[in-house]
């Protein structure tokens, strides 16, 4: 059997089907492979374990101890039976109690003097702590009997069994971490048999052990230095095949043929730079260099926009959209909501004025036609839009997903903007891509910033462009968290701001969790989006604020008299775009939304924002609401209202973005507070259970040097030809689906 099949073998046949299918149902570990590669969590020295003196009441504990004592008693006239052991490691004793039937085997197995790995809940029983009915493994030199005392074996077994390192594995119920070490070691002598993808010069340059002793020093340490070695080796595993599979990714993407778009001199570019009433920031311009020397070549650009918020991305992608157009071709702008696209559409048909008019009477030399494209519109509408985009006459659309569907077809498509990435899964941006004869040039913009190993991984096929300087004329937010429940009072001062900004002429947003309709009552399990907001209670706490029991409170009550209106993504599409019209036209004081206002809406009149249960935001989504503010001249307000109480992580949370408006450190406190899946999306299960051991956080330095040596391989030898130890752990990492889910979820 070649090594290949040897760790593809299902854990049956090794196991047995029982521990198998416990295996493969909780921790989703199917083959030897899988095991080989299930980590210990951490290793605890014996002794080192949970200290009999320091047990935390209500908390499971694993203990290394000896029995002191055993008695049985009998209870219910002798039908009943109850054992009791104390144990001891000498820093304190503990009781432990069996009943009934489970009185037996342990009552044999552990007399006085035997020691043991116990594990369970610790509880209180007559004012003492106790463990009922714990799990346990009976220890010694040989991991099975236990080395008792000098005497009772040789004093050196002793001492190798008290300073071993014991794996504790990520367990679940019924697999307990020392049945999953059992099991590694049925196992484990496979390990010599694993394929290593590492090439060999690279192995020996950064002095990494080979893969087979990786495996045995993770699992089985004698010393520190095992694991510090097993370590180092497995992170640079995962980073180096993720990041060559990536490279794969970008290698074949720039062999794909491409028409250059150069923009025409003195064409519809240079008259709308003309217009602009203010010169773009030195990082607009190093940016947009870099986008146009993509749009440029005979090869798809393939490019990550990302920046502060408020820092003019937008501004970056038109100026690019209009290049294209200059050059012939067509543009694209891809956004998540309607509510978007509608922005999108009136703030960059306001920002070109009548060149915007091309084709109508009165349009200027060079304009173009803007049309706006998405699911709701109405027949007549959506036909014509169609037909300007077939003919050429259209040369800029925004759209939603609608723009995806079969029957929409382009005359010359040229630029894909994807506005907020991750809401677009793999399938529709590869649909929108094959609109064009060729592919066209693609340019993804985030919302907020995102660190940088989350750049290499999550969009490690994109190169990546940052935005990290705000326009001149942007004026200074100020947050404040405002704790409703501690200090009622805050909240009142809360409202009589909102009063104040709206007595100076100017508007604010308040921002809820849900909307409150019916729909919202009962959600269903597929709502999703801007305007699903947290799920209702699931905490045991009060349902999240809505919009619509927000907004009556405040009309009938501390905003009486000014002119309060609602805006969610179930209100019909023209309901929706008639309130942005009046609040950007300054007829409405007070917005009541959920996070549909979250990108892109720019109401530079807009001077305070309220989040109601802002704990039930995450920190970039906080801090992207709160970029709404402040756009225009008057100092923003950015209040974060919450009922967490003041020890909270939430508390905590809230104070970090009131603290500081750099979304690159807020991306950062995002990443370490959440779960790295949440981070590489679901979307990327691919590449979510391929990370065991490397953390995108902590380990950028080795996820850099991996896509350096990555990108050095795959441009030597493209089809691993040379490497087929390499392809094997690829096709490990990605069978084809996973390869395509690269592209990006």
């Amino acid at each position: 059997m070649d090594a290949v099949s040897v760790l593809s073998e299902p854990l049956k046949k090794t196991l047995g089907p029982a521990t198998a299918k416990v295996l493969g149902e909780q921790l989703g570990l199917h083959t030897v492979g899988d095991l080989l590669h299930h980590y210990p969590r951490r290793y605890e020295e014996r002794g080192q374990l949970t200290r009999l003196s320091e047990l935390p009441l209500d908390e499971d504990v694993t203990v290394v101890a000896q029995v002191a004592d055993a008695r049985v008693h009998t209870f219910n006239g002798g039908r009943g039976k109850r054992l009791e052991l104390t144990i001891t490691d000498g820093s304190g004793r503990l009781q432990l109690v069996f009943f009934g039937r489970g009185v037996h085997k342990p009552q044999s197995e552990l007399p006085p003097g035997s020691r043991a790995m116990f594990a369970g809940k610790v509880s209180v029983f007559n004012r003492k702590l106790q463990l009922a009915h714990p799990t346990y493994a009976k220890l010694g030199a040989d991991g099975t009997e236990a080395a008792e005392g000098a005497g009772g074996a040789d004093s050196s077994a002793v001492e190798s069994w008290a300073g071993a390192l014991i794996p504790i594995y990520p367990a679940c119920k019924g697999m307990e971490s020392w049945k999953i070490a059992k099991a590694v070691d049925a196992v484990l002598p496979r390990a010599g048999e694993a394929v290593d993808p590492l090439p060999e010069a690279l192995r020996e340059g950064r002095g990494f052990v080979p893969l087979p002793e990786a495996l045995l020093k993770v699992h089985r340490p004698r010393t520190k230095a095992d694991i510090e070695d097993a370590r180092a080796r497995l992170k640079w595993d995962e980073a180096f095949v993720l990041q060559v599979a990536l490279a794969r990714r970008r290698y074949a993407d720039a062999q794909l043929p491409a028409v250059a778009r150069r923009p025409a001199p003195d064409g519809l570019l240079t008259a709308f730079d003309a217009r602009l009433p203010f010169t773009l920031t030195e990082g607009q311009r190093k940016v947009t260099a870099e986008i146009f020397g993509d749009l440029a070549t005979e090869h798809p650009m393939h490019r990550l926009l990302q920046g502060e918020v408020g820092s003019g991305k937008t501004l970056v992608a038109l100026r690019a959209m209009l290049a294209v157009v200059d050059a012939g071709g067509q543009a694209a702008m891809l956004a998540p909501t309607e509510v978007l696209a509608q922005q999108h559409h009136r703030s960059i048909v306001e920002m070109m004025g009548d060149l915007a008019e091309g084709g109508m009477l009165g349009g200027v030399e060079h304009a173009t036609k803007i049309v706006l494209l998405t699911g709701s519109m109405g027949v007549p509408a959506r036909r014509q839009a169609l037909l300007d985009l077939v003919t050429g006459e259209a040369g800029i659309v925004i759209g939603t997903h609608a723009l995806i569907e079969d029957k929409v077809r382009f005359h010359d498509l040229g630029l894909v903007v994807v506005d907020e990435q991750h809401r677009f899964g793999v399938e529709q941006r590869d649909a929108l891509r094959s609109k064009g004869q060729q592919p066209p040039h693609l340019l993804v913009m985030t919302a907020t910033p995102i660190p940088r190993t989350v750049a290499m991984t999550v969009f490690g096929d994109l190169e990546t462009s940052v935005l990290d300087q705000l326009p001149a004329g942007r004026s200074p937010i100020a947050s404040h968290v405002v704790p409703a429940q501690d200090k009622p009072h805050f909240l009142a001062r809360a409202w009589e701001r909102v009063r104040e900004e709206a007595g100076k002429g100017h508007q604010a947003y308040v921002v809820c969790p849900r909307i409150g309709d019916e729909a919202d009552e009962k959600p269903s399990k597929k709502q999703s989006g801007p305007d699903a907001g947290p799920a209702e209670g699931a905490d045991g706490k009060r349902p999240p604020l809505a919009v619509l029991d927000v907004a009556a409170d405040l009309a009938a009550g501390p905003l009486a008299g000014l002119r309060v209106e609602v805006l969610h993504g179930r209100m019909p599409p023209d309901d929706k775009d008639g309130v942005m019209r009046r609040f950007a036209a300054g007829e409405v004081d007070v917005l009541v939304a959920t996070t549909v206002i979250e990108v892109g809406v720019n109401v530079p009149n807009a001077t305070a924002m309220v989040i109601m249960d802002a704990d039930r935001f995450g920190v970039s989504q906080l801090h992207q609401l709160r970029g709404r503010v402040g756009r225009g001249s008057a100092p923003g307000l950015c209040l974060l209202v919450t009922e967490a109480p003041e020890a909270s992580p939430a508390r905590s949370r809230l104070a970090a973005v009131a603290a500081t408006l750099d979304g690159f450190e807020l991306s950062r406190i995002d990443l370490e507070q959440r779960r790295e899946g949440d981070v590489l999306g679901q979307a990327q299960s691919g590449v979510r259970s391929s990370l065991r051991m490397l953390a995108v956080i902590d380990d950028e330095e080795i996820i850099a040097a991996a896509r350096e040596e990555a990108a050095a391989v795959v441009a030597a030898d493209p089809g691993l030809d040379g490497l087929p130890e390499l392809r094997i752990a690829l096709d490990a990492l990605l069978d084809e689906e996973r390869e395509q889910y690269l592209e990006k979820g």
